[in-house]
């Protein structure tokens, strides 16, 4: 597939993660100039770090729960001559996330009101605000592709019991959002395809990031594959719905779960 990006200038939010980075490093190898963004700090850094010589690579700070940089970042991309014609909207509050920030999992009872809505704020305003302004800046001056990134939790329920004690934990507003987000992508395919621009989902499954053993093996059975994902298995998928390939393809969610959903 090497190769097959080479007119996609491509824009990605939350860029630093495993699943972010994968496509940073997958596109680049495919030819396409990326436009990587993500919170400033070490996982900005660190992208800058890796790909900082590669000339087809930029990157910009970027809060997708900040209103005000939303409005502003595509013009600021465009000042500097990128014409981002393939978005995706990746940033998330993860339960990884979550854990390598110190946070606890409390029980649904638990849950405070303030983390709920961080989550709602970040993984689905975010993608809203992304996608208004990719409507007022990119759709309709030329063919542009959005593609919103979900989860196996999206339409399916978790097994909570593979979580017991373990260190992280499925939370609902995460599954909530990634529903949401599936949503988002059926209701903006009908209102932009008249002007030249498709809208899909990708649902990744449980992607393997230094998991326990135990924790790969309780997976591993739910899963038809009998496995955990490697981040560039998503990768490559996402490879696909970025390139002209993908060009008649619209409103669908794209399932990369090994099988998980299927049974």
């Amino acid at each position: 597939m090497t190769g097959n990006l080479e007119k996609r200038t491509i824009f990605i939010t939350g860029s630093g993660g495993v699943l972010g980075t994968t496509y940073v490093r997958n596109m680049l190898a495919s030819g396409a100039q990326v436009v990587a963004t993500d919170l400033p700090g070490a996982r900005g850094e660190a992208l800058k770090s890796e790909f900082a010589n590669n000339d087809n690579f930029t990157y910009y700070d970027l809060d997708v729960g900040d209103e005000d940089q939303i409005k502003e970042i595509f013009k600021r991309v465009a000042a500097d001559g990128y014409a981002p014609n393939v978005v995706l909207n990746n940033a998330a509050i993860t339960g990884e996330l979550l854990m390598g920030a110190g946070k606890s999992f409390p029980d649904f009872a638990n849950t405070s009101l303030e983390d709920w809505e961080k989550t709602i704020k970040i993984n689905l305003t975010g993608a809203f605000l992304i996608a208004r302004q990719m409507d007022i800046d990119i759709v309709g001056k030329y063919p542009a592709a959005l593609i919103n990134v979900a989860s196996m939790y999206a339409l399916n329920g978790p097994h909570h019991d593979i979580y017991k004690d373990m260190p992280f934990k499925s939370f609902s507003a995460y599954s909530t959002t990634k529903a949401g987000i599936h949503g988002l992508t059926l209701w903006l395919a009908g209102y932009w395809a008249a002007r030249g621009s498709t809208v899909n989902t990708i649902a990744p499954g449980a992607v393997y990031n230094n998991h326990s053993d135990e924790f790969q093996n309780r997976v591993g059975k739910l899963i038809m594959a009998g496995r955990m994902a490697e981040p560039k298995e998503i990768a490559d998928v996402m490879l696909f719905l970025c390139s002209e390939g993908a060009g008649y393809m619209t409103g669908q969610m794209v399932n990369v779960d090994g099988g998980f959903s299927g049974w």
